[in-house]
């Protein structure tokens, strides 16, 4: 197929023109007003799914090499795994609940099911027409998948050698009639089934043989066995193949692959006593959930498919035919092979300039002055550095810092543990509910109580996602506190792909508040008198809407108004309605969207002032930006800039314990608003409009595209001393005119 990128939808003139708004008069209405009955909203769910379909569209980008849209394809594929088991999960629920409360758009659960399953449809067959054009490429490149012509007698030697050594031992055949129970197939398991006669009377059995999760997805024919080509079996089609030593006096009339996804939320009461005991029990539901997807290879017997659908209990609907790849997930396997000229060009992030210039030393650094870091350009080891010298000094006093997610290989973890064992007071927010990071939370929260580490696991009915760090030194006049405040996760490897923000400061009010947000999660004492921070479900929500509220006086006024926002999703129709009420007076709004938006830009009388945009590319958008003219032609360095760890959605601001943090320090301040944002608001070779009928296309330029990416990782750091403001500052090019500038 082709290797243009993915649209449905033309590109519109507009797109790179930066053209001024409309200058007709709002109406005095208000946005429920103008749009009645969901209609000035997109639904959530096909908003997620157009986002998979971006995601999806890069695995067609020209630009990149092979095995990087190899990566995009299974990263599709992973998360329109995880769109089952959890968003399509609970909507089934309400159905068989007999809950039909409508979405913000209006549909209600059965109609978003029934729109959510003819998109799927569309793309799970793009998806295979992706993989049969990334396969063929492959193939020319050397890298062969499950092809059998490319198995030569010695390899054919190895792989049985494989099979009986390594894989025969671990696999268990099961009879599947009515003295045998139906086995249980866990989330995310995958089985074949195979259709046999017996030889000596011509009986026909269906036997089925679970693949271990222990074992890899594909196998690599060694090198010296490969005739200087990668050749990749999967594990199936390797079972598939020698099946015949698993059924000694048996013929094979056929066989078949599936695969199962099942619901994987998990529901904890508000009354729950032991939060720990609980979740170690609600985990274990969770493998066990009902069947939402079958995926089956499009020749599957009939007779074996029928079994499978009676004992499994699925309905058809559930039911995914194909006569390509199963389980495109499992393709990550296969693009990490070690072949640089398939993949980007290494990048290695740089460590902060002005922590060099303190020796390393960041307490020394920070003191001196606030430090932005900008991952994954610059090191998430000046984050793990920050713990772990602070670990080894003997004038720290205490460490407390909320684990959201930490991957199971932390630094940060161990740089705790080091520090509670030298006699530090060290206190760890460790959150269970992190979704399919419970497991490894407890795993992380047990190995730190077991050091001496005070773990609080927070509040039962709200997630703590704030990504707060706060270590309490004596210093010569008197106690001060260091804070690190983050818009992603103490993770070592989604720190290397994810843009995010860490925010270093000494500032005495930003840790006076922060003292006061861990109090409020360890002890349920609810903060009064804070400075500076705004806090979820405290009064974040007021302060943005607050702060929109001033954009809104001030375009009435006559004076320049504009709001630029960059986050991940936003589904709030309270936020939403603001951000519409801001368009009708005029507030000039530029919106960076990465995933799920709900809000309808360029409607008249409506969004006509709201412009939004998603990026996608080489690095995951991840960090939270929102910044407000207030009163001055934007990009201004009187702007009020926040960084948050929260989106624009319910959950985040009503269910969560988030932070909102004020940029004060102006070199900070010009940092993320004339670097970091700017250059997300320019961005035009990675970038998509979102149109006022929820569809998207590229943006194009006609000059030269702008890569937001490629310049981050190109131009000096940002915790500089400023340089990089002058020296390789952000193209010349400006935001459409109008009241904001």
């Amino acid at each position: 197929m082709s290797s243009q990128p993915i649209t449905d939808t033309p590109n519109v003139p507009f797109a790179s023109s930066f053209a001024a708004p409309s200058a007709a008069s709002p109406p005095s209405a208000s946005p429920a007003a103008v749009a009645p009955g969901g209609e000035g909203y997109f639904n959530r769910e096909l908003s997620w799914l157009a986002f998979n379909e971006r995601v999806l569209a890069e695995a067609c980008n020209a630009r990149y090499p092979l095995l990087e849209r190899l990566r995009f394809l299974s990263i599709s594929g992973s998360n329109l795994d995880e769109f089952m088991m959890i968003r399509v999960a609970g909507l089934v629920g309400q159905v068989q609940r007999g809950i039909d409360k409508p979405a913000i758009d209006g549909r209600t659960p059965s109609q978003q099911l029934s729109a959510i399953r003819e998109k799927l449809a569309e793309l799970s067959a793009l998806q295979q027409d992706i993989w049969r054009d990334i396969h063929f490429g492959l193939a020319q490149s050397d890298i062969h998948i499950a092809d059998e012509q490319r198995v030569n007698p010695e390899a054919h030697t190895w792989l049985e050698a494989f099979f009986l050594g390594e894989i025969l031992p671990v696999i268990t055949p099961l009879a599947l009639d009515p003295a045998h129970p139906f086995p249980f197939v866990h989330n995310e398991g995958m089985g074949l089934l195979f259709t046999l006669t017996r030889d000596a009377d011509q009986e026909k059995i269906i036997e089925m043989i679970l693949i271990p999760t222990a074992l890899p997805r594909f196998v690599r024919v060694p090198d010296d066995h490969a005739a200087g080509e990668a050749i990749y079996i999967s594990i199936a089609s390797l079972i598939q193949r020698y099946a015949k030593s698993l059924f000694p006096g048996f013929t094979i009339q056929g066989d078949g692959l599936f695969r199962v996804l099942r619901d994987s939320d998990i529901e904890i009461e508000e009354e729950a006593e032991d939060l720990v005991r609980t979740f170690r029990s609600a985990i274990q539901r969770r493998r066990r959930g009902q069947v939402i997807q079958l995926e089956l290879e499009e020749d599957f017997d009939p007779k074996a498919e029928a079994v499978l659908l009676q004992q499994i209990g699925v309905h058809e609907a559930a039911v995914i035919k194909t006569d390509g790849m199963i389980g495109i997930d499992g393709l990550s396997e296969i693009a990490s092979e070690d072949r640089p000229d398939l993949k980007f060009d290494a990048y290695s992030p740089r460590y902060p300039e002005r922590v060099r210039e303190h020796d390393g030393d960041l307490f020394s650094a920070i003191r001196e002055k606030d430090i932005v870091i900008h991952h994954p350009y610059e090191s998430f080891e000046v984050v793990v550095d920050f713990v772990r010298q602070a670990a080894a000094d003997p004038d720290v006093v205490a460490i407390k810092q909320t684990l959201y997610r930490a991957g199971s290989q932390s630094a940060v973890i161990n740089a705790l543990i080091e520090a509670a064992e030298a006699g530090i007071s060290v206190t760890a927010v460790v959150e269970l509910k992190a979704r399919f990071d419970e497991e490894q939370n407890l795993k992380w929260a047990t190995k730190l109580e077991r050091a001496g580490v005070q773990v609080i696991y927070g509040f039962t009915d709200w997630k703590t996602h704030a990504k707060v760090a706060m270590v309490v030194r004596r210093e010569d006049d008197g106690f001060r506190t260091y804070c690190h405040f983050g818009t992603g996760n103490y993770h070592p490897v989604t720190a290397k792909i994810y843009t995010d923000m860490s925010f270093f400061t000494a500032d005495p009010k930003l840790g006076r508040d922060a003292a006061k947000m861990m109090n409020f999660v360890t002890g349920y004492v609810e903060p009064h008198g804070l400075e500076l921070i705004a806090i979820a479900p405290l009064d974040l929500r007021e302060e943005i809407y607050a702060r929109i509220d001033t954009e809104i006086a001030n375009a009435k006024a006559g004076k320049p108004a504009a709001i630029w926002m960059k986050c991940n999703q936003i589904t709030d129709s309270g936020m939403i309605d603001r951000l519409y009420a801001a368009s009708n007076a005029g507030v000039s709004v530029e919106l960076v969207v990465r995933g799920i938006c709900c809000l309808r830009p360029g409607v008249a009388g409506l969004s006509e002032n709201i412009r939004v945009k998603s990026i996608i590319g080489r690095f995951l958008e991840h960090s939270r930006i929102y910044a407000f003219a207030n009163g001055h032609a934007m990009p201004s360095p009187d702007a009020a800039i926040f960084i948050s760890s929260a989106d624009l959605m319910g959950r985040n601001l009503d269910r969560r314990v988030e932070s909102l943090i004020p940029i004060r320090n102006r070199t900070v301040h010009d940092q993320i608003l004339q670097q970091v944002l700017l250059a997300n608001m320019l961005d035009s070779e990675q970038s998509w409009w979102l149109h006022s009928d929820g569809s998207y296309s590229r943006v194009e330029t006609e000059g030269k595209p702008f890569n937001c990416h490629r310049y981050f990782m190109t131009n000096p750091s940002l915790s500089g001393r400023g340089g990089a403001l002058e020296a390789g500052a952000v193209p010349k090019l400006s935001l459409r005119k109008g009241r904001g500038g």
